[in-house]
């Protein structure tokens, strides 16, 4: 039996992966088939002609060079905010001690638990006060005001790391500025990049932002784009398949790039609780 299980148990991974990967295989065949193959055999895996045309045809349809210009930009704004943002706070919450610092972070843990239509419409009238509304600031700022999530995170990351490290910088008259820019940053790199990538990931694929915050077209990202490319499209499915895996490929190859720094993130975030 035990000569057995590891068998079984690859069989059953194979037919997990071959469950999850369908919709992608069908997705990449779909979007290089002509719309009559499409209709005449719907179930077919593999295209009986290429049609590589679905591509180019796509991306004149969504504006994919603008598009992609604002998703760009709000991709790297917010990473650069969050980041930056979430890891001062986690480092004091982390390494400081200061009186109420375990209230207050249960606090703010607690935010965590309010959904993102609680706070739309405070957000918007603030957004809107501050003179933001109708630009990409409006979807970038907020990240500077840091993430519960995102400093849950960093917090169990930096609790990892050796105190004595922090102590003999201390020791040497090192600041906390200083230790946490030479000293923890350095060694939070996982972590760093399990948060940019996480960020990346979900402001790449934000619709309920851009639609909130911005009204003038010439501004919204590559997720707006394929919303507005799926209403007016939506019996083509060949340039459908095409404009999502076009959608769909930078967050694979960040993905690919990144993903022993993101899953050794993944595991050794959270290790050590107190």
């Amino acid at each position: 039996m035990s000569r057995q299980t590891p068998l079984a148990v690859y069989l059953l991974l194979a037919m997990a992966v071959m469950v999850m990967a369908g919709p992608i295989l069908w997705m990449v065949t779909t979007s290089f088939k002509p719309a009559a193959e499409i209709t005449t055999a719907p179930y077919k895996l593999l295209p009986e002609r290429l049609r590589l045309e679905n591509y180019p045809d796509a991306v004149a349809t969504i504006s994919v060079g603008r598009c992609l210009t604002n998703s760009i930009v709000l991709c790297v704004g917010s990473v650069l905010g969050t980041v930056a943002s979430c890891s001062v706070v986690a480092y004091g919450f982390a390494r400081l001690r200061w009186p109420g610092r375990d209230l207050v972070f249960g606090m703010v843990i607690a935010t965590m638990l309010l959904p993102w239509q609680a706070t739309m419409i405070p957000r918007f009238l603030l957004i809107r006060e501050l003179g933001l509304y109708n630009s990409l600031a409006a979807l970038i700022v907020p990240t500077f005001l840091c993430d519960a999530f995102y400093i849950f995170l960093f917090r169990q990351f930096f609790r990892n790391i050796p105190q004595e490290l922090i102590d003999a910088a201390r020791a040497d008259g090192c600041g906390e500025w200083t230790i946490f820019w030479r000293i923890v940053l350095p060694l939070s790199t996982p972590a760093l990049t399990t948060v940019a990538l996480l960020q990346f990931v979900a402001v790449w694929n934000d619709y309920g932002g851009p639609l909130l915050y911005l009204s003038d077209p010439q501004k919204f990202p590559l997720a707006y784009g394929l919303e507005q490319f799926v209403s007016s499209h939506s019996s083509e499915t060949n340039l459908l398949m095409a404009a999502a895996l076009l959608f769909t490929l930078p967050i694979i190859a960040i993905f690919l790039l990144t993903q022993r720094t993101f899953l050794r993130g993944i595991v050794t975030t959270g290790l050590k609780d107190s």
